[in-house]
């Protein structure tokens, strides 16, 4: 076979596996959104399901997952941001900067599953949060951990040593060179890490079916929404997966048609981060 019937041949090949992803997907959003939007309505986003009201809705599952996002985020980045500036910035090269590389590679690769049992455990059961958001939030800050660091680390790699040296030579300490010159350098690359872990955050289930229960009620009043946090709560992806339990399909695919709007909207957010449009560096 001639060189140029190989580079045919190799080049058919890679655009029908292009075209073969591209069609799974556009296969895929067709379907659900087909079976969800039928569902979506006014009353569908802002009641909680009622059998005495006859109502369907995932108001309390939403303002569940807000939580859970947002606690999750605030537990997480400060110490993963924080992990990779010191692994990055400030701790010599050696054994104990592998070993922990190798630990938080590891976390990366431990099924969430495991997760959600240890913390079921030690948050649920140790320190007494029960199934409860807070425990939610606290297992999945565990798991998104990993994720933030790496992501973190590579964006601060990724700054030129020049920026370092510049603003280190003009009398910078090395903190106040790291707080305005490399992290506003890195932010995209945070920015994109962070993204990546919301988008895990949003689509898991099997860790917080452990810790976080399926509680899907509103706040009664305002004051409620702080005592909430230690009360059962169950995200969009933990009703999907109970409606489909109950054979709810319309229900659950009108879920599904939400979270693949967040997830396309959170990659589309992505992608305008990447290229810098709202973050320059």
């Amino acid at each position: 076979m001639s060189r140029k019937m190989k580079d045919a041949v190799a080049y058919t090949a890679i655009y029908f596996a292009a075209s073969y992803s591209v069609l799974l997907l556009v296969g895929i959003l067709v379907y659900v959104f087909s079976k969800g939007f039928p569902v979506l309505s006014l009353p569908f986003f802002t009641t909680v399901s009622s059998v005495v009201k006859g109502t369907v809705g995932i108001a309390g599952n939403i303002i569940n997952t807000v939580y859970i996002v947002t606690l999750t985020l605030v537990a997480a980045v400060p110490a993963g941001v924080g992990a990779a500036i010191w692994l990055n910035e400030y701790a010599p090269p050696g054994r104990w900067v592998k070993l922990i590389e190798f630990a938080t590679e590891t976390l990366a690769g431990i099924p969430s599953i495991v997760f959600g049992l240890f913390g079921m455990v030690f948050f649920g059961t140790t320190l007494g949060f029960g199934y409860s958001i807070l425990t939610g939030a606290l297992t999945l800050s565990l798991m998104i951990l990993p994720l933030i660091t790496r992501n973190t680390q590579a964006a601060l790699r990724a700054v030129p040593d020049s920026y370092r040296n510049g603003a280190l030579g003009m009398g910078a300490t090395r903190w106040h060179m790291i707080r305005t010159v490399l992290l506003p350098s890195a932010m995209p690359g945070i920015a994109t890490g962070i993204l990546l872990a919301v988008g895990r955050i949003v689509g898991e289930s099997a860790a917080l079916l452990f810790t976080a229960g399926s509680g899907y009620l509103l706040p009664e009043s305002g004051s409620d929404f702080f005592h909430k946090v230690m009360e059962s709560g169950g995200t969009l992806t933990i009703q999907m997966y109970l409606s489909m339990a109950r054979a709810e399909y319309d229900v659950a695919f009108g879920i599904a048609a939400v979270l693949l709007s967040m997830v396309l909207a959170f990659n589309f957010l992505l992608k305008v981060l990447i290229r810098g449009r709202f973050i320059k560096e």
